[in-house]
């Protein structure tokens, strides 16, 4: 389990609510004026990824931000981590971004923060959210997506080519009894749930080679491994509109050439549609995490187009 999560003399723990659901949240104050301007300091916005929770790996990358003159505001979805909201450990896409644009606002709030100066960070699932949430708005300065999910079936065929005939078959009939098991849960009945991860063989959301050592190696105090079953239904009703346009701010969006878990296809063709800015890395989808061989590069690509983003739009 990881000990890089926020520590509690530099990140300040507040709330924010979302569509009446008390959401958890940290933030990092910028501790560099390089990027302060006339209105305020950028903030930059940052939620996990698949049932993912705050303290799981962001601070790393908060901690770059804030010494390159951004605020950090991270947050957990309702029913993860800290903060409220049932059922719990259930991803549902719509809630999320519901949750996501509640804390863009309460982020902007913050003393000392330009508003008009927000900036979008998600990773894997959150790294399709933010390109949503992102999309429309004249107050989001720029948007990073680290090895995004961006589309649900085309994740799911990626999967089947990883896994065995019958670890498939076992995966499709927990995911149907999981949908069963949400209506029954209307009448009190407990929702069928299955691990994050696991290891190749077991019935889990993620089981190819090195997904359960990964996920380990980032996983918070708060995180924990179980969600809804149902998971592989909800994700295949998300896509990203094909007709959808150019973002209306900068985008960066980082690719894993090897990613087993993000279909990395699906997230050029997403990058190619919003005229986002592409790095590649010859990696697997936790190879860009703190203490893995290519999170010093990740990172520091983020840095250098914020700066420019950012100094650009002040």
């Amino acid at each position: 389990m990881t000990t890089d999560g926020p520590a509690r003399d530099e990140f300040r723990d507040i709330e924010f609510d979302s569509a009446g659901t008390r959401c958890a949240a940290r933030h990092l104050p910028a501790t560099s004026v390089a990027l302060d301007g006339p209105a305020g300091r950028p903030v930059v916005v940052m939620a996990h990824g698949f049932a993912g929770t705050m303290d799981s790996g962001l601070a790393p990358f908060a901690r770059r931000f804030a010494a390159a003159g951004l605020d950090a505001f991270l947050f957990d979805y309702r029913g993860f981590g800290l903060s409220g909201g049932t059922p719990r450990q259930t991803v549902d896409v719509a809630a999320q971004l519901a949750d996501y644009r509640a804390a863009v606002a309460a982020a902007g709030r913050l003393p000392g923060v330009d508003p008009r100066r927000v900036v979008l960070w998600g990773v894997s699932l959150s790294g399709g959210h933010v390109l949503r949430v992102a999309a429309g708005r004249d107050d989001v300065a720029a948007v990073v997506a680290l090895t995004p999910l961006v589309d649900g079936l085309a994740a799911a065929r990626h999967a089947m080519a990883f896994h065995g005939t019958d670890e498939t078959l076992r995966w499709t009939a927990t995911a149907l009894r999981a949908q069963i098991g949400r209506i029954a849960a209307l009448r009190g009945a407990p929702a069928v749930t299955i691990p994050v991860v696991g290891k190749p063989g077991d019935v889990a959301a993620l089981t190819v080679e090195g997904c359960y050592e990964g996920y380990l190696s980032i996983a918070g105090p708060t995180w924990v491994n179980e969600v809804d079953a149902g998971i592989a239904i909800e994700l295949a009703r998300m896509r990203r509109p094909r007709r959808a346009g150019p973002l209306p701010c900068p985008a960066l969006v980082q690719i894993a050439d090897f990613d087993r878990s993000a279909p990395p296809r699906a997230a050029a063709k997403a990058a190619f549609r919003v005229r986002a800015q592409v790095r590649h890395y010859p990696c697997d989808h936790f190879d860009v995490w703190p203490g893995r061989d290519w999170f010093d590069a990740a990172a520091g690509h983020q840095v250098r187009f914020l700066t420019r983003a950012l100094a650009a739009r002040g």
